[in-house]
């Protein structure tokens, strides 16, 4: 199983990205997938998650102002975050599990005036 993450890069505080992961194997077989991050010199944390029944959970920190969603056409589990913060810039990380855990390779974001 791959996860292919893809988006991210520079926003000003207030603005707006999106990202997407993109799996091999179809989105709804599995369990949970979700989004993490990680600052640096800080250790990885949940900012949302969505399961297989379509359940959501996002950090208090980030309530609000993402949306974790599922995109059955194109195969994708996708992050949109709104008014981002300079507190939001961390390497982002697709995850997945499906019988064990499965992680994409990180995307950088970068909130920044």
């Amino acid at each position: 199983v791959q996860l292919q993450a893809s988006g991210g890069g520079l926003a000003q505080p207030g603005g707006s990205l999106s990202l997407s992961c993109a799996a091999s194997r179809r989105i709804f077989t599995f369990k949970v997938m979700g989004w993490y991050r990680q600052a640096p010199e800080n250790q990885r944390q949940l900012v949302a998650r969505v399961t297989g029944g379509g359940s959501t959970y996002y950090a208090d920190s980030v309530k609000g102002r993402f949306a974790i969603s599922r995109d059955g056409a194109k195969n994708t589990v996708n992050l949109r975050m709104n008014n981002l913060k300079p507190e939001d810039t961390a390497v982002y990380y697709c995850y997945g599990f499906l019988g064990k855990d499965y992680w994409g390779q990180g995307t950088q974001v970068t909130v920044s005036s």
